[in-house]
């Protein structure tokens, strides 16, 4: 029997019970001895009360430097705070009363120096951080450091010096240059908002958060020496871990929280999970606005079982994740072909040991996701089939579109490269973490946008699209693994996960890209046209097939009509006006684009995708400067009343183009009432032939306008803004042919190589409204008095694409145009 069992209750086996007169003796001196106990007892507690006390109150003297008074500007957080909290919590201190002490605590001045403080330089440690933290820097009153080359001399004895070392080095790429002056760059301090969970747009203290930013003044030079560096160098951001907000009574929302060193699938599932409860139809097929729609897959795609590892048809409804990757130079023997499509559908016929790490980590990520589908452009298409691969590309806004998520493998340069972060030892971590004043303090990875801009994967053009139809997109990079949604976004370094709030605010939210699709379908489709065109592809000739899923998507989800009809060669045919005023970038050479095998005939010139490079659209600033380039064409009157295509099978059909009409609200001056009237009718069927002895070729556009031959002179390199020799395109003046000297009545922009001829065709599209193009002080200003026009070349009847540019409406009337039936190809 224990000696605790003996003193159960009820429990008297074994017990010697002693005489009554025994236990009356004995209660007395019981009753003295236990009152005795109690006062030495009582004593001795007050007695080691008021020693710790005395001591802590001498240790905090301690800390308390001379030369510091309660009034100093910039004092440093009191680490006698934390030490009298820990104090308070040891004696039992309820967490309500420990979160008023902190409230209470962070109203107090602080009056002490930390430990660590001779890690600190003698710039950084008059700032007292904890101050920063709580109240921030307005932008008015930046803090100045150091020159960032002595910053980085001091990196190795300060630790926040350390910090903007680490940032500069890793994006600036220094040590890829063996003498880098830094000289006349000046770092200085201030905060940013980082935002509010919980809304509103203006929280109170509790629920605030800064990240610092560090400001470099004279960079503009060390750029043009180094243009490699800007190309790689983001903002330097600075942020407070998560493991310290308690210090500031705060919650742990948008603070910097630890990478690890693989991906945590359950926070990956949290993401998904917070979108699809909280974001309804705004992430649930973003582009289909047709609900009627089927939302199903074909039954000809094909997707991965990750499970039996078989190729299956789409079934109905079923939930699957889309990949999007390079392919890079690797072998082609994992890819699916007519050989090997038997076998691989079959269970257990697809065998991982001939794919590259990207397919296989999917593969693995897939499975820890809990789901079973899996496409994947070389498994699930027939790779030398081309019936198959046409049928396949055509459905691309099918297959991303109505994926349940995408993965985006944008931290590698081939397919065989990891998925970062799926697996250990895949990535290395670029958070770097410092103490300072006692405050955990990272510079981390690089938001969304900075991290693709670094990406191979973000300059191939078939991504563009892949990125574009996903509503749930997951981006593995080199640096972390970022969630994206149309509601909201997330990362693995900050604590952002929300339900989204309208209300809330997320610099983590503000840092991603542009949404698919715009408000307007042009402007979606011209943004689509300029990012493409800046992309690689391995077969320049698949230009248009890449941008097929976003065209049929803007067809349907716009419900422009048939994507066949509604797109051709790329062009936007429904707003042709719009579409016919692309620009080459005037960096761009003006070369022919390959031909697609098995073609022997060219795109059509007036088709941005005929030619190599990348394409503007762009406002009419550009004729005021050739670098210029924002906004987007303006088209306030349509001069073709009627277009027509020659189609593929040999055909010519009208086309449905939208039309504009002038609308003048203020009473017609004479200039306007005597305006270029443009032509109307519709072509008879004997217009529509052109006597050249052979069929018409499939993409010759048809139209009735004017046209009129002008002089054109090149402007000087001062003029086009840079040196010649930086640019292939460029401005030129055109000039009037009926007086005398010649008056500048408008303005091109033309390729450089070859030299253009001094005369050039120009025909008439439609009116716009920008000033400085043209000699308005002796032609006239008036609203909306200048006209876009094309210069094009001769040969046979069909006329080409030369260039751009817009000229005075009475020039135009003056030169006596003249009416045309325009063959262009």
């Amino acid at each position: 029997m224990t000696f605790d069992s003996a003193f159960q209750p009820g429990n008297h086996e074994g017990l010697a019970v002693p005489p009554l007169g025994i236990l009356d003796i004995l209660s007395p001196v019981s009753a003295h001895v236990s009152a005795l106990v109690g006062i030495i007892g009582g004593v001795t507690l007050g007695v080691l009360v008021v020693w710790l006390l005395v001591v802590l109150k001498c240790k905090l003297k301690a800390n308390v430097p001379s030369h510091v008074t309660s009034r100093s500007p910039l004092l440093l957080h009191p680490d006698q705070m934390r030490t009298e909290l820990q104090v308070r919590n040891s004696l039992g201190f309820s967490l309500t009363k420990r979160c008023r002490l902190i409230e209470e605590d962070e109203q107090r001045d602080h009056n002490a120096t930390l430990d660590n403080d001779t890690l600190l330089c003698s710039v950084c440690k008059k700032l007292d951080f904890y101050r920063i933290f709580l109240d921030g820097i307005p932008q008015t009153e930046e803090i100045p450091l150091d020159s960032l080359s002595s910053i980085l001399q001091k990196s190795y004895q300060c630790n926040f010096c350390r910090l903007i070392s680490f940032h500069v080095r890793r994006t600036w790429m220094l040590d890829k240059f063996s003498d880098v002056d830094l000289s006349g760059i000046q770092c200085r301090l201030l905060s940013m908002k980082c935002g509010c969970l919980r809304g509103p747009f203006y929280p109170p203290p509790k629920f605030r958060c800064y990240r610092l930013h560090v400001n470099m003044e004279g960079l503009d030079n060390f750029w043009e020496r180094y243009p490699a560096s800007r190309a790689t160098a983001g903002s330097l951001t600075i942020f407070l871990m998560q493991e310290d907000a308690f210090k500031f009574g705060r919650p742990t929302d948008l603070h910097s929280r630890r990478v690890k060193n693989t991906v945590d699938v359950d926070l990956v599932k949290k993401w998904i999970k917070l979108c699809q409860e909280n974001h309804g139809d705004e992430c649930h097929d973003v582009w289909r606005k047709d609900d009627g729609e089927d939302k199903n897959l074909p039954g000809y795609v094909r997707l991965v079982d990750v499970v039996s590892m078989t190729l299956v048809p789409a079934r109905s409804g079923c939930r699957y994740v889309a990949l999007s990757y390079i392919w890079g130079d690797v072998s082609t023997e994992y890819q699916t072909t007519t050989d090997n499509i038997a076998e691989r559908s079959i269970p257990g016929g697809l065998n991982t040991a001939t794919f590259p790490e990207t397919i296989t980590d999917s593969i693995l990520f897939v499975r820890q996701l809990g789901l079973r589908y899996l496409w994947i452009d070389a498994i699930c298409i027939i790779q030398d089939c081309s019936k198959d691969k046409l049928t396949q590309i055509q459905s691309m806004d099918l297959v991303y579109g109505l994926s349940y998520l995408t993965i985006m493998a944008a931290g590698g340069a081939s397919a065989r490269d990891p998925l970062p972060g799926c697996r250990p030892r895949t990535r290395t971590l670029k958070q770097h973490i410092e103490v300072v004043q006692g405050l955990h303090l990272c510079v981390g990875p690089p938001r969304l946008r900075q991290a693709l801009a670094l990406s191979v994967w973000n300059t191939r053009c078939w991504t563009y699209q892949e990125s574009a139809l996903s509503h749930r997109r997951i981006y593995f990079t080199e640096q972390q693994v970022y969630f994206e949604c149309r509601g909201n976004a997330f990362c693995e370094d900050i604590t952002a996960e929300s339900k989204g709030l309208r209300s809330s605010s997320s610099f983590v939210r503000d840092s991603c890209g542009e949404y698919f699709p715009q408000a307007d379908p042009f402007g979606t489709y011209m943004g689509a046209v300029n990012e493409c065109t800046r992309r690689n592809l391995t077969q320049e000739s698949d230009v248009v097939y890449a941008l097929t899923g976003v065209t049929n998507a803007l067809a349907i989800g716009f419900r422009l009509g048939d994507p066949a009809r509604v797109f051709y060669c790329g062009m936007m045919l429904t707003d042709l006006h719009h579409a016919l005023l692309w620009q080459h970038d005037p960096h761009t050479p003006r070369a022919r684009r390959s031909l697609p095998d098995g073609s022997s005939l060219p795109l059509p010139s007036w088709t941005w995708a005929a030619w190599r490079g990348a394409v503007d659209y762009t406002s009419e600033h550009r004729y005021l400067g050739i670098v210029n380039g924002s906004g987007e064409p303006s088209v306030v009157e349509t001069f073709v009343n009627f277009w027509y295509i020659v189609d593929h099978s040999g055909a010519t059909v009208q086309l449905d183009v939208h039309r504009i009409s002038r609308i003048v609200l203020n009473p017609m001056t004479e200039e306007e009432k005597s305006a270029y009237s443009p032509l109307s009718g519709i072509l008879d069927p004997a217009e529509l032939m052109l006597n050249i002895h052979r069929p018409l070729a499939p993409g010759t556009l048809i139209f009735r306008t004017t046209s009129s031959h002008f002089n054109i002179a090149q402007r000087s390199s001062e003029e086009n803004d840079e040196s010649s020799t930086c640019l292939h395109h460029g401005l030129f003046d055109i000039l009037s042919t009926t007086s005398s000297p010649p008056i500048w009545v408008g303005t091109a922009v033309l390729p450089l190589d070859p030299t253009p001829p001094s005369s050039l065709e120009f025909i008439v599209f439609s009116r716009t409204a920008t000033l400085g193009t043209c000699d308005e002080q002796s032609l006239g200003k008036y609203q909306e008095c200048v006209l876009h026009v094309m210069a094009v070349n001769q040969n046979e009847g069909l006329m080409q694409c030369v260039g751009l540019g817009v000229i005075h409406e009475v020039s135009w009337n003056a030169s006596q145009p003249e009416e045309k039936v325009v063959f262009l190809r």
